[in-house]
């Protein structure tokens, strides 16, 4: 292989493995082995675990960062709610390596590993804001698409310990959060309120803030 060839499997291999176990429990020979190759030649690509660690986060970063990226076709709800599937199929199938990058992984590669996670919040905060077709967020918007985005990721912590909830639940109700939030908002503040009556306007009757609507209607009655 050649050499960006043969690092993008180490990457690859070391990402599969701290997917599934803490990176402290994942030793260099482990890697090696799963690669097909000797331990002195990892140290040839890459000067020690730490290094191949945070080069793995960063790849698992860009990939989650990608999940939030979403044609802007059909209402808000819809492409929010298909964004959350996404963003849960990574949850599932990088369990570990999701609760590392977002805990801040081993100390020593804790600087890095946050720069790596402002990067994904803000991937995600600028695909948002694009959806509702805004360049410059009020303060009230920022923070409920921020407050959502921390949402998201603690709900998925928390589901990923012991997964009591069904998935697709939980899909749905960050969908519903993110309506729930901007409501309350907009019930303080008229700016917020415009936005609101704009996200909702275009929703189907079958849409997911339809369906929070008429649930919380029914729960009124």
């Amino acid at each position: 292989m050649g050499v960006d060839e043969r690092r993008q499997q180490l990457i690859g291999v070391a990402l599969e493995l701290f997917s599934r176990r803490s990176p402290d429990e994942v030793s260099i020979d482990e890697i090696a082995s799963a690669a097909g190759i000797s331990r002195p030649l990892v140290y040839h690509y890459f000067p020690g675990k730490l290094s191949l660690y945070e080069a793995a986060l960063k790849r698992a970063a860009e990939d989650l960062a990608d999940r939030f990226v979403e044609p802007h076709e059909g209402s808000l709800g819809s492409r929010l709610l298909r964004v959350m599937r996404r963003f849960f199929d990574f949850v599932d199938e990088h369990g570990r390596g999701f609760s590392a990058l977002m805990r801040g992984g081993p100390a020593v590669g804790a600087s890095a590993t946050n720069v790596l996670i402002d990067s994904v919040r803000q991937a995600a905060y600028d695909q948002i804001l694009s959806h509702m077709g805004i360049v410059d967020a009020p303060p009230r918007l920022e923070l409920v698409v921020r407050s959502w985005i921390s949402l998201a990721e603690s709900t998925a912590l928390i589901w990923l310990d012991g997964r009591r909830i069904p998935r697709k639940e939980l899909e749905a109700q960050l969908v519903y959060d993110f309506a729930a939030l901007a409501a309350v908002s907009a019930a303080y503040d008229e700016e917020m309120a415009t936005l609101l009556r704009q996200m909702v306007k275009d929703e189907p009757p079958d849409g997911p803030f339809a369906d929070l609507i008429g649930r919380l209607v029914a729960l009124a009655s």
